[in-house]
């Protein structure tokens, strides 16, 4: 029956071209028959070779730490740059320091094991905070660029001039905080 075959029309920079499919999705999906060991196939170049179907640390190595209770682990990528510039800002207004440590995501460096025990999800920006006053006490841990945001103004924006205070200012604040980490394009189409 032809009404159950796929056919779709799809445009991608001005130039269109159709997907033709001789089986059903249902089809597909009752032939389809899992490994019984999976086994990682790397892709080609240097994200190939990173990317991988595992979670965790791939090697031990703790992350620098400096002597302000602020330390970033980030870099110069669209959403890595984010919390950098934040921070930049509430020097600028408030004198605020903090730590910056480059992490090479084209070395594998968001995969050693002081980066993990940060952010589990092994991405990059990820913020650790010290209580200076106390040692004993474990920092903060942030990630994700949105949390860490919203984390750095509800904490050291001491005056409210980035996250106001009153409910309808707050909540239009985060409202484009949020919008702002899901909807834009980003450049070279990579976040």
């Amino acid at each position: 029956n032809d009404s159950n075959k796929t056919q779709k029309n799809i445009s991608l920079a001005a130039t269109p071209f159709t997907i033709h499919s001789k089986t059903t999705m249902a089809e597909e999906a009752k032939a389809y028959v899992p490994p019984k060991v999976w086994k990682h196939k790397p892709g080609p170049g240097i994200w190939g070779k990173l990317n991988q179907p595992t979670a965790g640390p791939r090697s031990e190595k703790e992350l620098p730490r400096g002597k302000h209770a602020i330390q970033l682990y980030s870099m110069a990528t669209p959403n890595g740059i984010k919390a950098g510039i934040f921070l930049e800002e509430l020097y600028e207004a408030y004198g605020l320091e903090y730590d910056a440590w480059l992490i090479h995501i084209a070395q594998g460096q968001q995969f050693t094991s002081g980066f993990v025990k940060v952010n589990p999800n092994s991405k990059i920006p990820a913020l650790l905070v010290y209580d200076l006053t106390d040692e004993k006490k474990p920092p903060v841990r942030v990630f994700e660029s949105a949390s860490i945001l919203l984390y750095i103004a509800e904490n050291f924006d001491k005056d409210n001039k980035f996250l106001p205070k009153d409910p309808q200012g707050r909540i239009e604040t985060i409202s484009w905080l949020f919008w702002q980490i899901g909807s834009p394009p980003h450049p070279r189409g990579g976040g």
